[in-house]
Protein backbone atom coordinates (compact mmCIF):
# COMPACT_ATOMS: atom_id res chain seq x y z
CA UNK A 1 0.00 0.00 0.00
CA UNK A 2 0.96 3.73 -1.13
CA UNK A 3 0.51 6.42 -0.03
CA UNK A 4 -2.65 8.96 -1.42
CA UNK A 5 -1.71 10.75 -4.12
CA UNK A 6 -1.98 14.53 -4.65
CA UNK A 7 -4.66 15.62 -5.02
CA UNK A 8 -6.04 15.68 -8.90
CA UNK A 9 -9.19 16.82 -11.24
CA UNK A 10 -11.24 14.04 -11.55
CA UNK A 11 -12.40 12.82 -15.05
CA UNK A 12 -15.99 14.38 -15.43
CA UNK A 13 -14.15 17.72 -14.81
CA UNK A 14 -16.11 17.62 -11.64
CA UNK A 15 -13.96 19.11 -8.13
CA UNK A 16 -11.11 17.20 -7.10
CA UNK A 17 -10.65 14.00 -5.13
CA UNK A 18 -7.94 11.64 -3.70
CA UNK A 19 -7.37 8.49 -4.66
CA UNK A 20 -4.71 5.47 -3.63
CA UNK A 21 -2.36 4.89 -5.84
CA UNK A 22 -1.91 1.19 -7.48
CA UNK A 23 0.23 -1.07 -9.45
CA UNK A 24 2.52 1.61 -12.33
CA UNK A 25 1.21 4.58 -10.28
CA UNK A 26 3.40 3.55 -7.61
CA UNK A 27 7.01 5.02 -7.06
CA UNK A 28 9.78 1.72 -6.85
CA UNK A 29 9.73 -0.20 -4.34
CA UNK A 30 13.02 0.79 -3.07
CA UNK A 31 12.09 4.70 -2.47
CA UNK A 32 8.00 3.82 -1.38
CA UNK A 33 7.77 4.71 2.32
CA UNK A 34 5.09 1.80 4.07
CA UNK A 35 4.40 3.51 7.35
CA UNK A 36 4.69 6.36 8.39
CA UNK A 37 5.74 5.17 11.78
CA UNK A 38 9.26 3.96 10.33
CA UNK A 39 10.39 6.21 7.21
CA UNK A 40 12.97 3.59 6.58
CA UNK A 41 11.02 0.49 6.21
CA UNK A 42 9.87 -1.13 2.77
CA UNK A 43 7.91 -3.51 0.74
CA UNK A 44 9.77 -6.97 0.11
CA UNK A 45 8.31 -10.01 -1.72
CA UNK A 46 10.07 -13.37 -2.06
CA UNK A 47 8.55 -16.57 -3.32
CA UNK A 48 4.53 -15.28 -2.86
CA UNK A 49 5.27 -13.62 0.56
CA UNK A 50 5.03 -9.95 1.20
CA UNK A 51 6.32 -8.04 4.02
CA UNK A 52 7.06 -4.13 5.24
CA UNK A 53 10.64 -4.03 7.11
CA UNK A 54 13.95 -5.38 6.58
CA UNK A 55 15.99 -8.19 5.43
CA UNK A 56 19.10 -9.73 7.33
CA UNK A 57 22.09 -11.63 6.14
CA UNK A 58 23.88 -13.56 8.40
CA UNK A 59 27.13 -15.08 6.54
CA UNK A 60 28.23 -18.61 9.28
CA UNK A 61 31.63 -20.49 9.35
CA UNK A 62 30.72 -24.21 8.45
CA UNK A 63 33.85 -26.12 9.42
CA UNK A 64 33.08 -29.86 10.53
CA UNK A 65 35.74 -29.74 13.28
CA UNK A 66 34.54 -25.80 14.88
CA UNK A 67 31.65 -24.06 15.90
CA UNK A 68 29.31 -22.42 13.48
CA UNK A 69 29.46 -19.11 14.41
CA UNK A 70 28.08 -15.80 12.43
CA UNK A 71 30.69 -13.92 11.34
CA UNK A 72 28.67 -11.10 8.89
CA UNK A 73 25.57 -9.27 9.62
CA UNK A 74 23.68 -6.91 7.07
CA UNK A 75 20.48 -5.27 7.29
CA UNK A 76 18.95 -4.01 4.21
CA UNK A 77 15.65 -2.39 3.39
CA UNK A 78 13.15 -5.61 2.26
CA UNK A 79 13.47 -4.03 -1.36
CA UNK A 80 16.79 -4.53 -1.65
CA UNK A 81 17.56 -7.30 -4.47
CA UNK A 82 20.03 -9.97 -2.41
CA UNK A 83 22.61 -10.36 -5.06
CA UNK A 84 23.93 -6.54 -4.29
CA UNK A 85 24.92 -7.46 -1.25
CA UNK A 86 27.39 -10.44 -2.44
CA UNK A 87 30.36 -8.02 -3.30
CA UNK A 88 29.46 -6.04 0.04
CA UNK A 89 29.85 -9.00 2.44
CA UNK A 90 33.36 -10.04 0.89
CA UNK A 91 34.56 -6.55 1.47
CA UNK A 92 33.55 -6.84 4.69
CA UNK A 93 34.89 -10.13 5.29
CA UNK A 94 38.09 -9.28 3.56
CA UNK A 95 38.79 -5.95 5.55
CA UNK A 96 38.75 -8.33 8.87
CA UNK A 97 40.69 -10.88 7.79
CA UNK A 98 38.32 -13.48 7.60
CA UNK A 99 37.99 -14.14 3.40
CA UNK A 100 36.48 -17.71 2.76
CA UNK A 101 38.18 -20.11 0.35
CA UNK A 102 34.34 -21.35 -0.48
CA UNK A 103 30.96 -19.51 0.13
CA UNK A 104 27.95 -21.67 0.00
CA UNK A 105 24.69 -19.47 -1.26
CA UNK A 106 21.39 -19.14 -1.95
CA UNK A 107 20.07 -19.13 -5.64
CA UNK A 108 19.33 -15.76 -5.12
CA UNK A 109 22.97 -14.62 -4.32
CA UNK A 110 24.15 -15.79 -7.28
CA UNK A 111 24.54 -14.92 -11.00
CA UNK A 112 27.65 -15.87 -14.19
CA UNK A 113 28.99 -12.32 -13.40
CA UNK A 114 28.89 -12.24 -9.72
CA UNK A 115 30.61 -15.78 -9.81
CA UNK A 116 33.49 -14.53 -11.49
CA UNK A 117 33.82 -11.72 -9.40
CA UNK A 118 33.84 -13.72 -6.30
CA UNK A 119 37.03 -15.96 -8.06
CA UNK A 120 38.81 -12.35 -8.86
CA UNK A 121 38.79 -12.32 -5.06
CA UNK A 122 39.76 -15.58 -4.66
CA UNK A 123 36.48 -16.90 -3.61
CA UNK A 124 34.57 -19.79 -4.52
CA UNK A 125 31.25 -18.93 -4.37
CA UNK A 126 28.76 -21.68 -4.42
CA UNK A 127 25.07 -21.79 -5.85
CA UNK A 128 22.40 -22.59 -8.31
CA UNK A 129 22.44 -20.68 -11.23
CA UNK A 130 19.00 -20.49 -13.59
CA UNK A 131 18.81 -22.23 -16.36
CA UNK A 132 18.54 -20.81 -19.40
CA UNK A 133 15.56 -18.93 -20.23
CA UNK A 134 14.97 -19.63 -23.51
CA UNK A 135 11.30 -21.50 -24.28
CA UNK A 136 12.82 -24.19 -26.21
CA UNK A 137 14.45 -24.76 -22.85
CA UNK A 138 11.82 -24.14 -20.73
CA UNK A 139 9.32 -26.51 -22.48
CA UNK A 140 12.46 -29.14 -22.98
CA UNK A 141 11.73 -29.63 -26.56
CA UNK A 142 13.20 -28.16 -30.32
CA UNK A 143 16.52 -26.44 -30.63
CA UNK A 144 17.86 -25.13 -27.39
CA UNK A 145 21.00 -22.72 -26.82
CA UNK A 146 22.73 -25.28 -26.18
CA UNK A 147 22.62 -26.85 -29.54
CA UNK A 148 23.82 -23.81 -31.03
CA UNK A 149 27.84 -23.64 -32.15
CA UNK A 150 29.04 -20.24 -30.97
CA UNK A 151 32.32 -19.22 -32.37
CA UNK A 152 33.21 -16.01 -30.37
CA UNK A 153 36.50 -15.36 -32.14
CA UNK A 154 34.66 -14.94 -35.66
CA UNK A 155 31.48 -13.47 -33.59
CA UNK A 156 29.28 -15.67 -35.44
CA UNK A 157 26.73 -19.02 -34.46
CA UNK A 158 25.91 -22.03 -36.55
CA UNK A 159 22.16 -23.53 -36.02
CA UNK A 160 21.83 -27.13 -35.69
CA UNK A 161 21.37 -26.94 -39.36
CA UNK A 162 24.22 -25.41 -40.20
CA UNK A 163 23.07 -22.19 -40.80
CA UNK A 164 25.60 -19.11 -39.63
CA UNK A 165 23.76 -16.05 -38.12
CA UNK A 166 23.99 -12.65 -40.39
CA UNK A 167 23.93 -10.71 -37.19
CA UNK A 168 26.14 -10.35 -34.08
CA UNK A 169 25.77 -7.03 -31.68
CA UNK A 170 25.63 -5.65 -28.12
CA UNK A 171 23.08 -4.44 -26.28
CA UNK A 172 22.20 -4.24 -22.70
CA UNK A 173 19.21 -5.82 -20.56
CA UNK A 174 18.73 -4.24 -17.46
CA UNK A 175 22.08 -2.48 -17.20
CA UNK A 176 23.61 -5.57 -18.03
CA UNK A 177 25.56 -6.40 -20.93
CA UNK A 178 24.44 -8.69 -23.55
CA UNK A 179 25.20 -10.05 -27.11
CA UNK A 180 22.04 -10.63 -29.68
CA UNK A 181 22.50 -12.56 -32.65
CA UNK A 182 20.36 -13.07 -35.37
CA UNK A 183 20.02 -15.62 -38.21
CA UNK A 184 19.51 -14.82 -41.54
CA UNK A 185 15.53 -14.91 -42.66
CA UNK A 186 15.32 -16.47 -45.55
CA UNK A 187 17.12 -19.00 -44.52
CA UNK A 188 15.03 -19.61 -41.45
CA UNK A 189 11.67 -19.29 -43.49
CA UNK A 190 12.46 -22.13 -46.07
CA UNK A 191 13.93 -24.45 -43.09
CA UNK A 192 12.15 -27.95 -42.55
CA UNK A 193 12.41 -27.98 -38.82
CA UNK A 194 11.93 -24.01 -38.51
CA UNK A 195 8.95 -24.72 -35.68
CA UNK A 196 11.26 -26.96 -33.62
CA UNK A 197 13.61 -23.47 -33.46
CA UNK A 198 10.96 -20.29 -33.72
CA UNK A 199 7.41 -19.49 -33.99
CA UNK A 200 8.76 -16.66 -35.47
CA UNK A 201 10.47 -15.93 -38.69
CA UNK A 202 14.13 -15.85 -37.85
CA UNK A 203 15.86 -17.40 -34.80
CA UNK A 204 17.46 -14.95 -32.43
CA UNK A 205 20.01 -15.64 -29.32
CA UNK A 206 20.54 -13.60 -26.44
CA UNK A 207 24.04 -14.38 -25.26
CA UNK A 208 25.82 -13.70 -21.80
CA UNK A 209 29.87 -11.67 -22.54
CA UNK A 210 31.76 -15.05 -23.18
CA UNK A 211 32.95 -15.92 -20.05
CA UNK A 212 29.91 -15.61 -18.34
CA UNK A 213 28.25 -17.76 -21.12
CA UNK A 214 30.97 -20.23 -20.50
CA UNK A 215 30.59 -20.64 -16.87
CA UNK A 216 27.07 -20.66 -17.27
CA UNK A 217 27.02 -23.91 -19.44
CA UNK A 218 29.28 -25.45 -16.84
CA UNK A 219 27.55 -25.00 -14.28
CA UNK A 220 24.49 -25.89 -15.29
CA UNK A 221 25.91 -28.91 -16.49
CA UNK A 222 27.64 -29.42 -13.19
CA UNK A 223 24.65 -28.64 -11.08
CA UNK A 224 22.88 -32.28 -12.12
CA UNK A 225 25.64 -33.89 -10.99
CA UNK A 226 25.48 -36.37 -6.82
CA UNK A 227 28.89 -34.30 -6.47
CA UNK A 228 27.67 -31.08 -6.58
CA UNK A 229 24.46 -31.67 -4.53
CA UNK A 230 26.57 -33.46 -2.26
CA UNK A 231 28.99 -29.87 -2.24
CA UNK A 232 25.79 -27.81 -2.02
CA UNK A 233 23.82 -29.75 0.79
CA UNK A 234 26.36 -28.08 3.91
CA UNK A 235 24.43 -24.78 2.56
CA UNK A 236 21.35 -25.93 4.29
CA UNK A 237 22.83 -25.43 7.52
CA UNK A 238 22.15 -21.41 7.15
CA UNK A 239 18.49 -22.15 7.03
CA UNK A 240 19.21 -23.63 10.65
CA UNK A 241 20.66 -20.42 11.68
CA UNK A 242 17.62 -18.71 10.49
CA UNK A 243 14.96 -20.91 12.05
CA UNK A 244 17.31 -20.75 15.37
CA UNK A 245 17.52 -16.60 15.08
CA UNK A 246 13.54 -16.92 14.68
CA UNK A 247 12.78 -19.44 17.80
CA UNK A 248 15.19 -18.11 19.94
CA UNK A 249 15.58 -13.91 19.59
CA UNK A 250 12.72 -13.55 17.51
CA UNK A 251 13.90 -11.47 14.71
CA UNK A 252 10.86 -12.14 12.13
CA UNK A 253 9.51 -8.59 13.88
CA UNK A 254 11.91 -5.66 14.90
CA UNK A 255 11.98 -4.13 18.24
CA UNK A 256 13.01 -0.76 16.92
CA UNK A 257 12.42 2.24 14.40
CA UNK A 258 14.82 2.11 11.39
CA UNK A 259 16.99 0.91 9.52
CA UNK A 260 20.46 1.39 11.95
CA UNK A 261 19.01 0.53 15.47
CA UNK A 262 17.06 -2.38 13.29
CA UNK A 263 20.45 -3.52 12.43
CA UNK A 264 22.11 -3.22 16.02
CA UNK A 265 19.03 -5.81 17.18
CA UNK A 266 20.27 -7.88 14.01
CA UNK A 267 24.13 -8.19 15.05
CA UNK A 268 23.14 -8.33 19.15
CA UNK A 269 21.30 -11.45 17.96
CA UNK A 270 24.24 -13.02 16.09
CA UNK A 271 26.43 -12.69 19.36
CA UNK A 272 23.53 -14.37 21.35
CA UNK A 273 23.59 -17.34 19.24
CA UNK A 274 27.64 -17.61 19.14
CA UNK A 275 28.00 -17.34 22.54
CA UNK A 276 24.86 -20.57 22.75
CA UNK A 277 27.36 -22.28 20.04
CA UNK A 278 30.28 -21.53 22.07
CA UNK A 279 29.02 -23.14 24.53
CA UNK A 280 27.45 -25.90 22.90
CA UNK A 281 30.33 -26.64 21.34
CA UNK A 282 32.79 -26.83 24.77
CA UNK A 283 30.14 -29.06 26.79
CA UNK A 284 29.70 -31.13 23.86
CA UNK A 285 26.61 -31.37 22.77
CA UNK A 286 25.96 -32.06 19.09
CA UNK A 287 24.59 -29.76 16.43
CA UNK A 288 20.82 -30.19 15.84
CA UNK A 289 19.04 -32.59 12.75
CA UNK A 290 16.84 -31.21 10.40
CA UNK A 291 13.07 -31.24 12.73
CA UNK A 292 10.25 -33.09 11.09
CA UNK A 293 6.55 -32.83 11.80
CA UNK A 294 4.72 -35.62 13.34
CA UNK A 295 3.04 -35.98 10.04
CA UNK A 296 6.18 -36.11 8.06
CA UNK A 297 7.68 -39.18 10.59
CA UNK A 298 4.59 -41.45 9.74
CA UNK A 299 5.59 -44.06 7.68
CA UNK A 300 2.61 -44.12 4.98
CA UNK A 301 4.24 -46.52 2.80
CA UNK A 302 3.44 -49.87 3.79
CA UNK A 303 5.12 -52.83 2.92
CA UNK A 304 4.40 -54.84 -0.05
CA UNK A 305 2.11 -57.82 0.43
CA UNK A 306 3.08 -61.04 -0.17
CA UNK A 307 1.64 -63.09 -2.90
CA UNK A 308 -0.42 -65.72 -1.59
CA UNK A 309 0.80 -69.45 -2.92
CA UNK A 310 -1.75 -71.20 -4.74
CA UNK A 311 -2.65 -74.86 -5.12
CA UNK A 312 -2.32 -76.47 -8.31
Amino acid sequence: MGFPAPAHRSDSGHGEGVRWREGKDLPPGISRVVTPHDPDARCGGKRGMLWDGYKVHYSESCDDDLPHLIVNVTTTSAAVDDSTQVQLVHDDLARRGLTPDEHLVDGGYTSAAIILAARAQNIDLVGPLPPASDRQTREGKGFALTDFTIDWDAKSATCPRGETSRYWGTTRMDGHPRIVVIFPEYGCRTCKVRTSCTNGSTRRLTLHPRAEHELLQRQRAEQDTDAWKQRYAKRAGAEGTISQAVRTTSIRRSRYRGQAKTGLAHVLSAAALNLHRIDAHLTGRPLGTTRHTHFADLDLDPPPRKPRKRHP
